[in-house]
């Protein structure tokens, strides 16, 4: 392999570990200040509005689609409307996403392959 993708995997691997290692040394560290109060008073408050908001943002991004044509609006449309379906249909979270996602890639295969 080419020693930029050898980079490229490398800055990926220390970004992953440096996102989930430096809040957990940051909580234990807040946690030992306040001599051990647990609960959601030891968490601080934009701590807790973080995780909506990322969710909120990868939503936000899946929702534009790839490409802007009428065929990325629709596998993206069809994408949506058969994860909401599902979700209605079992109330899980995992069975939406690969409904959602297989959706998606039958509207662009199908797509590709009539075209």
């Amino acid at each position: 392999m080419n020693s930029a993708l050898w980079i490229a995997v490398l800055a990926s691997a220390l970004g992953t570990l440096l996102l989930r290692l430096v809040p957990l040394l940051w909580m234990r560290r807040r946690l030992r200040k306040l001599d051990g109060e647990e609960g959601v008073d030891a968490m601080p408050q934009w701590l807790t509005i973080l995780g909506p908001l990322m969710i909120a943002a990868v939503l936000g991004v899946s929702l534009v689609p790839h490409r802007l044509d009428a065929i990325g609006w629709l596998a993206s449309a069809s994408g949506v409307l058969v994860t909401l379906g599902v979700w209605y249909r079992l109330r899980s979270l995992g069975w939406p996403v690969v409904a959602g996602v297989a959706a998606f890639g039958a509207v662009v295969i199908l797509a590709s392959l009539w075209s």
